[in-house]
């Protein structure tokens, strides 16, 4: 069952990539992460969608940015736990990154240099670092970067370590539910009221969780479905199917008809 509304937090990536609509917030968000310097940045779509091919898997970057450099990044809330996904994300992320960029035109030298940065709302890497920070190093000597101009980075806000400096400790502080403690973290406690009191954001969220749980419901009759006709391949008797699976004998015997297995 998705959250209500109103028990949404900046943690729900609803929140959070609505909050970073707003381009100063953004700015600022990302000097923060990265410890730099931004001029200007910019919105290339409102919503950036990546479709390589039509049997393809399309991504939405909901926070998908240009610096003044040309320099594109990409942000998400993170709260599933399941590190091997996330990391094979970041790879599928970045290929859809460059072809995008390659299509409209790009030459390889010009590829746009990349930032891809997930904040975890727990542990990463089975580590205590705040900041994991990724590039292409060689393995046989690791002064040598490829220099290819792809950056990845996990932030977690279960961090233990001294390792991050006490701008960005107290942003991931935030992040992970502690009260805002500088003029910044206040900053976004404040867009975070200011989102859950738009009307149109609240519609959307709804409209939004019910296409999901649509979604979810489809994918469980789905399952069911390829389990009965699993069942009847191996040539299970239509009264035990029906016994397992609560559907009628007859709805089963139509998906036989329908898949030449009865």
């Amino acid at each position: 069952m998705a959250k209500s509304y109103d028990e949404l937090t900046i943690q729900d990536n609803f929140i959070f990539q609505k909050i970073m609509r707003n381009k100063r917030i953004c700015k600022q968000t990302l000097e923060r992460l990265l410890n730099i310097d931004i001029r200007d940045i910019s919105y290339p779509e409102e919503e950036k969608t990546i479709d390589v091919r039509l049997d393809s898997k399309s991504i939405r970057m909901d926070v998908y940015v240009n610096d003044d450099k040309g320099t594109i990044y990409n942000i998400e809330m993170q709260t599933s736990k399941d590190m091997e996904e996330l990391v094979k994300r970041t790879r599928y992320y970045q290929a859809l990154i460059d072809i995008d960029l390659l299509e409209k035109g790009q030459d390889y030298e010009n590829l746009n240099n990349t930032f891809i940065i997930f904040i975890c709302t727990f542990e990463v890497f089975s580590g205590k670092l705040h900041k994991y920070t990724f590039r292409n190093l060689c393995m046989e000597n690791h002064g040598i970067e490829l220099d290819d101009g792809t950056t990845k980075m996990f932030l977690s806000t279960k961090g233990e370590a001294d390792d991050i400096a006490g701008p960005l400790k107290i942003f991931l502080d935030y992040m992970d539910g502690h009260a805002p403690a500088d003029d910044f973290t206040r900053e976004l406690d404040s867009e975070v009221v200011v989102a859950k009191n738009r009307e149109e954001w609240r519609r959307e969220y709804m409209t939004l969780a019910l296409e999901i749980e649509k979604e979810k419901k489809r994918a469980a009759e789905e399952i069911r479905m390829n389990d009965i006709i699993g069942m009847l391949k191996e040539n299970i008797s239509v009264d035990v199917i029906s016994r397992i699976t609560n559907y009628s004998v007859d709805q089963i015997k139509e998906i036989g008809k329908k898949n030449a297995l009865l």
